[in-house]
C-alpha cells in the first residue's frame, strides 16, 4: 500500500488554488471520495476545506486516526458537526467565504443544503470543472501507478489465454479474470463519476451477447445476470468461431487503466476480422492526430469520419440507436475523467500529462462486437505513449 507523498498533495492543492483565484472563489469544499483521495490521500469521512490562499484543512469525522496516518496533509482536524466548521476556520484565521465552490455534479441535494447552511451568506458555484482540470494532468508519480495497473491488466489478459474454453459461461470467464486481478492487487471497485454508473472490473461477453445494448454509457453493454444490474457477463456459453470480448479496467493503488482485447476459439467470420483491423486503423488515425493544442472534438470528428468511410455509420460505438457520442475518455482515479474524445468538445485541447483510453468498437448484428482499447499518455518530451501493453493481435486459441 502506497501513501500519496506530501509534496504530491501540496502540488495538487496549489494548482486548484490557482484556478480558484482566476474564478474568484474564496474556498472549495471537497466531499466526494475520488476527489478526497486525490487531494488528501485517503477517503475518511469529512470534507477538505481549500481556501484560495493558505493551508487546506482536512476536517474528519470518521475515522480521524486513519486519516492522520494515511494523509500527508499538515492540517488534519477532527470535528463532530458541521456547526463546528466556522469555529475551526476562525481558529486558523480564515474568514467565512463569500463565494464557495462545491462538487455540484455529484453532491446529493440534502448534503448540499446542509453545507450551504454552514455558510448562509455565501454564493455557491460548481467547482467540478476546476477539480477535473487539475486531475486531468498526471504527475510522474501517477504515471508510475498507471504503468503498474497496465502490467496488472496484462497479467489478466495472459490468464484469459489460459482459461478460455468452449462451453464455459461468460460469467465463469469473468470470475476467473476478476480472481486473477484481485490476487494482483486490484481494489475490487471501479470508480465512475457519472450518476448511476456502477461498473464491474470488466465487461466480459461472447458472441451475440456482446452486441446487446444496455443503459450504461458505454459502446457495449451485455445482458448481465438480471434486470437489477443489466450489464456485463451473463450465462451464455462460449462457442467456437465467435468473438470473446475482455474489456478490463486494471487498478493499482486507486489508479485505473482501461484495455480491451478480443479472443476466439477458432476463426471468426471474415466480416468481423475485417472490422477488427479497421478499428486498428482508426486507432492509428488517433495516434497520428493527438498532440498538444489539438482540440479533443477534432480527433473525435476525424476518427468518426474514418469509421463512416469504412462503412460503419450505423454500428460504430454501439448498436444503431444506442451509439455513444465518444471514442475515448480520460482515466485516472475514475474511469470517466478529462479529456473526452467526444462530440462537440472543441473548446478544450490536449496537453502534456493527459492520460486517456481510446476504444473504437463496432457491433455486427447477429454476430457480436469487435474492437480494441488502449490507454495512452501524452508525454511532455516523447509525444503520445501507450501505457497498456498486451498483444494487440486478435487472439485465436
Amino acid at each position: 500500500m502506497r501513501i500519496t507523498p506530501k509534496e504530491e498533495l501540496e502540488h495538487r492543492i496549489s494548482r486548484l488554488q490557482a484556478l480558484m483565484a482566476k474564478e474568484g472563489l474564496d474556498a472549495v469544499l471537497v466531499l466526494q471520495n475520488a476527489d478526497l483521495f486525490y487531494f488528501t490521500g485517503t477517503i475518511q469521512s469529512g470534507c477538505l476545506y481549500v481556501p484560495v490562499a493558505g493551508e487546506a484543512l482536512y476536517l474528519v469525522r470518521k475515522e480521524f486516526g486513519r486519516a492522520r496516518m494515511e494523509s500527508g496533509l499538515r492540517e488534519v482536524v477532527p470535528f463532530a458537526s458541521m456547526r463546528d466548521i466556522p469555529g475551526v476556520l476562525a481558529d486558523y484565521g480564515y474568514p467565512l467565504p463569500v463565494r464557495v465552490g462545491m462538487e455540484l455534479d455529484v453532491l446529493p441535494v440534502n448534503l448540499f443544503e446542509r453545507y450551504r447552511a454552514v455558510f448562509p451568506g455565501a454564493g455557491v458555484c460548481d467547482a467540478t470543472p476546476l477539480i477535473r482540470q487539475v486531475r486531468m494532468i498526471k504527475s510522474k508519480y501517477e504515471i508510475h501507478l498507471l504503468q503498474d495497473a497496465a502490467v496488472q491488466v496484462d497479467r489478466v489478459n495472459r490468464r484469459a489465454r489460459e482459461v478460455i474454453r468452449e462451453g464455459m459461461t461468460d460469467l465463469e470467464l469473468a470470475a476467473e479474470l476478476e480472481f486473477t486481478a484481485r490476487k494482483e492487487g486490484h481494489q475490487g471497485l471501479v470508480r465512475m463519476r457519472m450518476f448511476n454508473a456502477e461498473l464491474f472490473y470488466a465487461h466480459v461477453f461472447s458472441g451475440a451477447d456482446s452486441a446487446v445494448p444496455a443503459y450504461v454509457d458505454t459502446p457495449l453493454g451485455g445482458v448481465g445476470l438480471n434486470p437489477s444490474f443489466g450489464q456485463g457477463a451473463g450465462l451464455k456459453r462460449i462457442e467456437r468461431n465467435e468473438p470473446i470480448i475482455v474489456d478490463f479496467a486494471g487498478c493499482v493503488d486507486g489508479y485505473l487503466v482501461d484495455q480491451t482485447r478480443v479472443f476466439s476459439l477458432g476463426r471468426i467470420s471474415g466480416r468481423l476480422d475485417k472490422a477488427y483491423h479497421d478499428m486498428l486503423r482508426i486507432q492509428e488515425r488517433m495516434i497520428e492526430l493527438v498532440a498538444p493544442g489539438v482540440p479533443w472534438g477534432s480527433v473525435y470528428d476525424a476518427c468518426l469520419s474514418l469509421a463512416v468511410e469504412l462503412g460503419y455509420a450505423d454500428n460504430f460505438m454501439g448498436n444503431k440507436g444506442a451509439q455513444v457520442s465518444f471514442i475515448g475518455h480520460g482515466v485516472g482515479i475514475e474511469i470517466d475523467e478529462y479529456p473526452f474524445i467526444a462530440s462537440s468538445f472543441n473548446e478544450m485541447a490536449f496537453e502534456p500529462g493527459m492520460v486517456f483510453a481510446f476504444e473504437p468498437k463496432v457491433v455486427i448484428p447477429g454476430e457480436g462486437a469487435i474492437g480494441i482499447e488502449n490507454t495512452f499518455y501524452l508525454s511532455h518530451f516523447e509525444g503520445l505513449k501507450q501505457l497498456t501493453c498486451s498483444d494487440q493481435d486478435l487472439t485465436v486459441l
